[in-house]
């Protein structure tokens, strides 16, 4: 197996006041290329810690983090900024679209900061917004399209890159329930192609659609097991 992150006693300690509090307290966990990974866990067990950390948005206080082999620790800020856009491709619960910008513009945008000139831009988001089943609508501001269609230009524009993992967090809280299985067989069908997916949730449902589940609480690792027959979704 491809082992493309490997966590090894993770901490993390926030100062709050005078007081420290310890979110993260020895996490260590490794995740094989391929593999759909449910982070589960009640509010407060750390989980958005963990997604931070293993999204390069946050530095862990003690431990040692690898990404496609590489040490974390030893590697810049810049470093560390071109990995977060070269290897993680992220989605989050609140879109975080241009809401004056066409979908196809939406998705468009790390392709932008990473060099493309505007015809390989264009071209590259739009095949992403075919794959998402939203090749028609490149035209649309994300105003005039639902929630769904909305989270499909997140992911779309989370593929641009090719990144080796693409991070969810709380992708379907914002949804209803058939949105939400919509949203879910995409994530399935990018996994069965290949992609590795990870998805921050505190539901159940959604969490039982992926192949592994990790739970977390109180900031340790509390199960980690396969789900040998994941929930199939229907779009």
């Amino acid at each position: 197996m491809n082992t493309i992150l490997e966590l090894n006693q993770i901490t993390k300690t926030y100062k709050m006041g005078d007081l420290d509090f310890q979110a993260l307290k020895g996490v260590s966990l490794e995740i094989e290329a391929g593999e759909m990974v449910a982070l589960m866990g009640p509010s407060g067990s750390g989980k958005t810690t963990l997604m931070q950390v293993i999204g390069l948005l946050d530095r862990a206080t003690t431990g040692n983090y690898k990404l496609r082999g590489r040490e974390v620790a030893s590697l810049s800020e810049n470093d560390r900024a071109e990995a977060r856009n070269s290897d993680i491709g992220f989605v989050f619960q609140a879109f975080h679209l241009l809401s004056r910008q066409s979908i196809l513009e939406n998705v468009e945008v790390p392709l932008m900061y990473a060099g493309y000139n505007a015809k390989d831009r264009r071209d590259r988001a739009m095949t992403m917004l075919e794959k998402v089943g939203l090749g028609d609508k490149w035209r649309n501001l994300p105003s005039q399209i639902s929630g769904g269609q909305k989270q499909r230009v997140a992911v779309a524009r989370a593929l641009t890159l090719e990144p080796a993992i693409l991070l969810a967090d709380e992708p379907t809280g914002n949804l209803d329930t058939r949105t939400s299985i919509e949203i879910m067989a995409l994530f399935q069908e990018l996994n069965e192609e290949g992609a590795t997916v990870i998805i921050v949730t505190h539901e159940n449902d959604i969490g039982d659609h992926c192949k592994r589940i990790v739970r977390l609480r109180d900031g340790l690792l509390e199960s980690d097991r396969q789900n040998p027959n994941p929930h199939r979704a229907r779009a």
